[in-house]
């Protein structure tokens, strides 16, 4: 049986030309037990070029609707062109620490 993370990361290099991708495990950051519940995607895919911000998280959201609706609480996404990435210095900022956490 695959963990949560090996499933979303299945689905998106299924899915995704990845130049480049990361996806952290930020369940331990909340408060309740450290489980598989709060994650941060970045993806850096050319499937991305001249697509909408919106349009990108839809792409994703159509693969992992199942485990939202399921096991993840929480999912930020961080998409980009490899252009964006570049400019970005390949770059992402931390995520604030959750209210509920102990």
């Amino acid at each position: 049986m695959s963990s949560v993370a090996e499933t979303i990361e299945q689905r998106i290099r299924q899915n995704f030309e990845v130049f480049y991708f990361d996806l952290l495990n930020e369940s331990h950051q909340h408060s309740g037990p450290a489980t598989e519940s709060h994650f941060k995607l970045t993806l850096v895919a050319d499937e991305f070029n001249g697509l909408m911000l919106v349009k990108r998280h839809q792409k994703i959201y159509q693969l992992v609707q199942d485990l939202l609706d399921g096991p993840v609480h929480a999912f930020s996404m961080h998409l980009f062109t490899r252009e964006e990435w570049e400019k970005r210095g390949g770059e992402v900022a931390p995520s604030p620490q959750c209210r509920g956490a102990n």
